[in-house]
């Protein structure tokens, strides 16, 4: 199977997560790593065909997040995160743009994509652009492209009422409660183990990439 030495990895570091096991075994974790750029890579040079903010000149190190974890401010820890994470945008991980995102963990792979907790200036700026333009939004929501990987945008981070200076009655009210604005759909075992997995995962990142440019243009990026 593809990607074997990713999944060998973070499977094990799943029931050894502590510094001694990781230094330890350093070189799985590089083979591991490199192995998951190489994907990383692939995902870069086939959105950049679609998506002209794409740079297909971009490495694979822009995109992909540290394994190590910020415990300062979690009850839980474990030094390590057991799984990779790859976010493309016009500036790599650390942009603020909408983009697309790779979750890459034994049994809970999926791709996502969108804007997530943007800052409140991005915040306001896409829900003025929802209010003004709501209706082409929702167009692009129901698309059957879209419809084939994603239901709508993730619910699971709103306001409970109307943010200020919003109508409570817009028929918009669900997308203008939203904190983010963001696409998930979740791999199964048989789509990651399918030889069309990568092709399916482009297809799925072309599906959302009117959404994303929407986003984008809501805030200029």
């Amino acid at each position: 199977m593809a990607y074997e030495k990713s999944l060998s990895f973070l499977k094990a570091i799943k029931n050894n997560n502590n510094k001694d096991w990781f230094d330890k075994n350093k070189p799985k974790y590089l083979e591991a790593k490199a192995e998951f750029e190489v994907f990383v890579q692939k995902m870069i040079n086939a959105l950049s065909k679609f998506d002209k903010k794409i740079d297909g000149n971009m490495l694979a190190k822009n995109c992909v997040f540290r394994i190590y974890k910020d415990v300062r401010f979690s009850k839980d820890k474990t030094p390590y995160k057991t799984h990779f994470g790859a976010y493309f945008s016009p500036g790599g991980k650390k942009s603020n743009a909408a983009g697309y995102y790779f979750h890459f963990e034994p049994g809970n792979m999926f791709l996502a994509g969108g804007n997530w907790q943007p800052e409140p200036p991005q915040l306001q700026a896409i829900r003025q652009e929802i209010d003004y333009n709501g209706d082409k939004l929702t167009k692009l929501i129901k698309a059957k492209s879209f419809q084939k990987y994603f239901d709508d945008l993730s619910d699971e981070d709103k306001l409970k009422t109307a943010p200020k200076g919003f109508d409570k009655e817009s028929k918009y009210l669900e997308y203008l409660k939203l904190k983010s604005f963001v696409v998930y759909h979740k791999l199964s075992d048989k789509d990651f183990k399918s030889k069309n997995f990568e092709k399916f995962t482009v297809e799925g990142y072309k599906a959302m990439y009117p959404v994303i440019r929407f986003l984008r243009e809501a805030t200029d990026h």
